[in-house]
């Protein structure tokens, strides 16, 4: 019974998120962009275009799907799976309140950052895979930078880490009763924002696909249902990385009035809401330029961040 219990959790959860933190934030973000940009957005499909994820995702399923002559298939058919399957058993550990969760693990943040780095697995195999020059540039683009980036990510959440004194999720929220940890770790906040946008491959970081030179990118050849994968495993990291600077930055579910919950969805869509400002702010990195801030600014901050926060723990405890 109790493992049914958390089987049908834990499938409510992943059902929660699909819709509402993978589905309609693609709709906000084509709404968001769209008044940003002077137009509306979808306003056909359902009530202010409400059913228009829905369409997007029935028309995705119901398109053939073509797989390239030359291609290597069984890599091929196993690349979005590789994409997709991380970012699904990361959200078995993301705590929306301290009830709340499918998993309680002891390191937490361990796993989460452990399952982040597998998904370049997905989209180095499916850009040689599918035997496109296009495809396999972007894999490559990817490749490099998500390594470069996850240096300096990993030193930013070592900071919270050490003031909880904990790598469990739930443990690092309780510690931030008095004050959120962004208010003692602005910097690592930042280095953790900017990597996090690297890692999910947004603008300004968005190279691996970088449509108007690599013909969408790493994917190029993927279509109907694979090509969705693609696509929600992205959303979803989105979504991942959003959920831990709510919980090692911003206090998770700590907040007055509204149930905890409520508090952590409002700060997990702030940030969200973040990248697509970004997406519709700023221009699109040169390749040597985004080397250059992984290597030479990031991670020497980074490091800089950690021996501070070491100071600062062993002066005042």
């Amino acid at each position: 019974m109790a493992l049914l219990l958390l089987i049908l959790e834990s499938l409510l959860i992943f059902v929660f998120i699909l819709l509402f933190c993978v589905a309609y934030i693609i709709l906000a973000e084509r709404k968001i962009l769209g008044h940003m940009q002077g137009r509306f957005g979808p306003m056909h499909t359902g009530w202010h275009g409400m059913l228009q994820p829905i369409a997007d995702i029935l028309k995705c399923l119901i398109k053939e799907n073509i797989m390239p002559t030359a291609a290597d298939k069984i890599v091929f058919i196993l690349a979005p799976v590789m994409s997709i399957l991380p970012a699904i058993m990361c959200l078995a550990v993301i705590p929306f309140s301290k009830n709340i969760y499918a998993a309680d693990l002891n390191i937490g943040v361990l796993y989460l950052l452990a399952l982040g780095s597998l998904g370049v697995y997905g989209v180095a195999t499916c850009g040689w895979a599918g035997n496109s020059k296009y495809g396999l540039l972007g894999s490559i683009r990817s490749t490099a930078q998500l390594i470069s980036y996850e240096v300096p990510m990993g030193l930013a959440v070592l900071g919270p880490v050490m003031m909880a004194r904990s790598l469990n999720l739930i443990k690092i929220v309780e510690a931030q009763k008095s004050f959120w940890y962004i208010l003692i770790q602005p910097v690592g906040f930042f280095i953790f924002v900017v990597c996090s946008a690297a890692e999910t491959n947004r603008i300004p970081f968005d190279l691996p696909e970088a449509e108007t030179e690599l013909v969408a990118g790493f994917h190029v050849e993927y279509s109907g249902f694979k090509f969705v994968a693609f696509f929600l495993a992205e959303y979803m990291h989105m979504f991942v990385t959003s959920a831990m600077a709510a919980i090692l930055f911003l206090g998770g579910w700590k907040g007055p009035f509204f149930p905890g919950p409520i508090w952590f969805m409002i700060k997990v869509y702030s940030f969200l809401v973040l990248y697509i400002w970004a997406r519709g702010t700023f221009p699109r990195y040169r390749y040597d330029q985004l080397m250059q801030l992984g290597w030479k600014f990031l991670l020497p901050l980074s490091l800089a961040n950690l021996v501070l926060t070491s100071i600062g723990i062993v002066i005042f405890g």
